[in-house]
């Protein structure tokens, strides 16, 4: 049933348990070898990374503390532009209001002055329609006074005529 060079290992295995033993040992040692090399190279990348790390610290350290002033400058034009933001807000909205007030006074004006020019034009159409009533009474009134007299201007000369020949008869 064992076929190949495995069937052979494990047949020289199961004779020589010593054997096992010894190749289990060297293992150990191997892995150990392994893990105190790599134990040795992962300290010695870690002093180099804490040796990166304080010396790129080092050289950020000027830089982010410029960066901390320029992120405190920022911060307070921030609040300086959203606090004059919110009082601009709050004068339109007054503004609006007011102009809102006003609006509505103009209008109410508005409608006064409207009423007041009906009054006006009515009392002037009244005025112009008395006016010219009182125009033409004072026409008719002289045409009728005109004509009076001329007819008596008529009369009388007719009455001037009969009276110098009644004259003229009593002279003669």
């Amino acid at each position: 049933m064992l076929h190949g060079p495995s069937a052979a290992l494990q047949l020289q295995t199961l004779l020589d348990p010593a054997g096992i033993s010894t190749a289990a040992d060297i293992a150990m040692i191997l892995v150990g070898a392994a893990i105190f090399v790599v134990s040795v190279v992962l300290v010695r990348l870690a002093l180099k990374l804490t040796n990166t790390l304080k010396s790129v610290n080092e050289n950020l350290g000027p830089v982010s503390d410029r960066v901390r002033s320029i992120s405190d400058n920022v911060e307070f034009i921030t609040q300086a532009l959203r606090t004059d933001v919110e009082r601009l807000n709050a004068s339109v909205k007054v503004v609006n209001n007011r102009l809102h007030q006003a609006s509505g006074y103009m209008e109410k004006r508005i409608e006064e002055f409207n009423a007041l020019m009906e009054v006006i034009q009515g009392e002037a159409e009244g005025v112009f329609i008395k006016t010219a009533a009182a125009v033409r009474g004072v026409r008719e009134g002289a045409q009728v006074l005109g004509r009076t007299s001329r007819s008596q201007t008529s009369d009388a000369e007719t009455s001037d005529e009969d009276t110098d020949i009644e004259e003229s008869e009593l002279l003669e």
